[in-house]
């Protein structure tokens, strides 16, 4: 597929890496030479100097032929005219980058604004990295949760401590409940799609795949016993942070928040029903233990300052806080984190990126989750009538490597599947791919 990036910054720069990596006709524009070398120099995409609202720009015939247009700048009337400049030369479908509430406030099926401006899908990264955040603290012990099949199938990624009685057995020899499959093993910063010889090791971050019930029956028996999150501390009342506690309170969690900025804490105040907001320093530790940092089921670090989320979620650790959740504005720095003990970490580039490569693959498959980072995915598929894998066992049926068939969904009922198990018409599958082989997967279905 020909695709248009206007947008070379960080969030453009990962759509234009996750794209290419599909080995998608990707054209990168923007108007900063050193942002175009920056990925000229890492991506094999196309890029092209000058504005992504210029007609001269958009009728250049790398751009026109283009089925997918994404604007994804730091300017959302940028984003918004450009994308209608797309529409008005003939590019189909359209995906804008919208973070100011006046516009995001404004729904497109309510009032027709985002259609008028040619927005096929807005996404507001503030929003969107706050539904993950509070996604995954409705599984205490998850590091990441996707749903698939409208919820009866469940993918959970958590982190193997060294006292796990699963930890050192092979897959083989491991015992589940039934309906429960391992899907994926990260191990050192590397993405394992096991097989039954496969050694579960201590820190490990293991990818279960199975029924959400059956999954309840796993935590309670073989995973990290923690409670349910009813008290949070957010540290940060910027977008992000206010979205979140917005939605934590809906689902009837308590909320405190911490923010330096008088007009911040009056925004917030003015908009929690009951939760408190505290003027102050994060890094404030007289007032973090007086608000009851220690007892806190989970801490959310989001300030713009990585450094400052890391020493704030380590020190809410070392006072007592069951998990901590950190923001991080730059990607390489997940996996560092993590490895000093911070529990779940997210970057909003990735997250929008996600959101936006789902778009990518609308029609092709009806779910699409980027796990951690991208190392890996998985694919929600309905097998077709004219797809090559109908009326085949698994076995009989050539994937490539590195990818597994983890669940099925038949008429309702959930089906974790072996070599023997057989394909039918209308089956959604849910699949756990490296990303390299994503299109090939297509081509099966």
């Amino acid at each position: 597929m020909r695709i248009t990036v206007v947008g070379a910054g960080k969030v453009g720069y990962s759509v234009a890496q996750f794209l290419s990596r599909e080995d998608h006709d990707v054209v990168v524009i923007d108007v900063q030479e050193e942002r175009r070398a920056a990925v000229q120099n890492t991506l094999d995409v196309m890029t092209i100097e000058g504005n992504g609202c210029s007609p001269g720009v958009l009728d250049n015939p790398n751009v026109k032929r283009s089925e997918l247009f994404i604007a994804v700048t730091d300017n959302d009337e940028v984003n918004m005219v450009a994308c209608r400049a797309a529409k008005d030369a003939g590019i189909g479908f359209t995906i804008a980058r919208i973070r100011n509430d006046d516009y995001f406030c404004a729904k497109a099926e309510e009032n027709h604004f985002f259609t008028t401006m040619g927005v096929d899908v807005p996404i507001n990264t503030d929003f969107v990295t706050a539904q993950e955040f509070a996604r995954i603290l409705q599984t205490p012990f998850a590091l990441d949760v996707e749903d698939f099949a409208g919820g009866k199938i469940r993918l959970l990624e958590t982190r193997l401590q060294s006292d796990s009685p699963l930890v050192n057995l092979r897959l083989r020899d491991v015992v589940l409940p039934p309906g429960v499959l391992v899907a994926g093993i990260l191990r050192r910063d590397r993405m394992i799609v096991p097989n039954g010889n496969d050694v579960l090791e201590p820190c490990d971050n293991v990818f279960f795949i199975g029924t959400p019930g059956a999954l309840d029956l796993l935590a309670e028996n073989r995973l990290e016993k923690l409670s349910p999150v009813e008290n949070v501390m957010i540290i940060g009342a910027g977008r992000t942070g206010r979205y979140l506690a917005l939605l934590l309170e809906n689902q009837g969690i308590m909320v405190k928040v911490i923010d330096p900025l008088e007009s911040r804490c009056k925004e917030m105040a003015k908009q929690l029903k009951r939760g408190k907001v505290f003027l102050g320093k994060g890094a404030d530790v007289e007032l973090l233990t007086q608000e009851g940092v220690g007892e806190a089921d989970a801490v959310i670090c989001l300030t713009h300052d990585d450094e400052l989320n890391l020493m704030l979620a380590l020190l809410a650790k070392d006072c007592g806080a069951q998990r901590t959740f950190v923001r991080v504005g730059h990607p390489e720095y997940i996996t560092l984190m993590q490895k000093v003990g911070v529990d779940v970490v997210l970057s909003p580039r990735l997250t929008t990126a996600e959101v936006i490569m789902r778009q990518v693959h609308r029609g092709k498959f009806t779910m699409l989750a980027l796990l951690e980072g991208a190392k890996a995915s998985a694919l929600e598929i309905i097998v077709s009538a004219k797809s090559r894998v109908v009326g085949k066992k698994l076995m009989d049926v050539k994937f490539p490597q590195n990818c597994l068939v983890g669940a099925v969904l038949r008429e309702d009922q959930v089906i974790v599947p072996n070599g023997e198990s057989v394909l039918r018409q209308h089956d959604k599958v849910v699949m756990f791919v490296l990303p390299d082989i994503i299109n090939k997967i297509e081509k099966f279905f």
